[in-house]
């Protein structure tokens, strides 16, 4: 019997080991600035962007010679954090932008440039923490982000003017940003939200990887990595998730997603549209994979920004 206890013990520590070993590797490679990399991330994500590198590049070419400048505010925790503004025509309309996990603020808006821009809009392209020229160590998942997002309001509301009327606009890791933003009490100048490809929390779209990518469970690395994380982030992978934040939302949402997104899938966009407390209206691109759809079907993405945008801003 002590021999039967002996071996049982020894496999469990094993298998302890080899759980708290796998969720510190896991934990690195997806947390920390330095560990996380965009390659990696374009390749999980499973969109072929070498198709779309003549518009991506005629686009940008474009966009670079609006006039722009470097913009800076300090986060609640003390971060220095880094956007890209577009004045534009300089009227009362502006869009902050929310890029996706490891991009950062030029890189994801590179095709709605011109759209907002030719319309009229002010555009503030945000890095957002740990991300682009932000500090920060640890990545946000828009738990952290959502009070960043906050400031970069107030900034625009100060460089525009009380008269403003602002969009959120994210993409992805953005997209859960301006949704868990939505929860929040924002200023009377936020007119409404755009998010495309979100997440509803880091919980579960990690849940969702390590089980289709990685051929893992769950357990024990996410409860572990929740521990880590609000230890050293600060919040939990599960304290914020977007599909519970938004039944508080008191402004309206147009809801983007790919029908073909295999990184975050579609199901997750219809349980945030299913919560959402306030208007609210949705877009599924036929085909689309993740961030896919305004270069999927742009007609069809800008003529659902055309109506959502004409109900809510003058």
């Amino acid at each position: 019997m002590k021999r039967v206890i002996k071996t049982a013990a020894a496999a469990l520590l094993s298998l302890t080991s080899a759980g708290i070993g796998g969720t510190a590797y896991f934990y690195r490679r997806t947390m920390k600035r330095s560990e996380a990399k965009t390659e990696r991330t374009i390749k999980m994500s499973g969109t072929d962007w070498h198709q779309y590198e003549p518009f991506m590049k005629a686009r940008k070419k474009w966009m670079l010679s609006q006039p722009h400048k470097d913009v800076y505010i300090k986060s609640k925790d003390g971060l220095k954090l880094h956007g890209t503004y577009f004045k534009g025509e300089e009227g009362n309309k502006a869009v902050i932008c929310f890029h996706g996990y490891t991009s950062q603020g030029m890189s994801d808006y590179i095709g709605l440039s011109k759209y907002y821009l030719e319309k009229g809009f002010r555009m503030l392209l945000a890095d957002e923490r740990a991300h682009g020229q932000s500090e920060g160590e640890y990545i946000g998942f828009g738990c952290a982000d959502r009070w960043d997002a906050l400031e970069w309001i107030r900034w625009m509301i100060d460089e525009a003017g009380e008269e403003v009327q602002i969009l959120l606009h994210g993409t992805s890791m953005g997209g859960a940003t301006v949704l868990m933003t939505a929860g929040l009490e924002l200023p009377e100048q936020v007119k409404g939200i755009v998010s495309d490809c979100a997440f509803t929390s880091p919980k579960y779209v990690f849940t969702h990887v390590l089980k289709t990518m990685y051929h893992l469970p769950a357990f024990p690395m996410i409860p572990i990595a929740d521990r880590v994380n609000k230890r050293r982030a600060g919040y939990g992978l599960d304290e914020c998730n977007a599909a519970r934040e938004v039944r508080k939302a008191k402004v309206p949402a147009l809801l983007i997603h790919g029908e073909e997104d295999r990184f975050v899938p579609c199901s997750m966009c219809e349980e945030i549209y299913e919560n959402y407390g306030a208007l609210k209206s949705k877009l599924i691109v036929p085909g689309a994979g993740h961030a896919e759809s305004y270069y999927k079907e742009r007609e069809m993405y800008e003529e659902a920004l055309n109506a959502f945008i004409g109900g809510i801003i003058k």
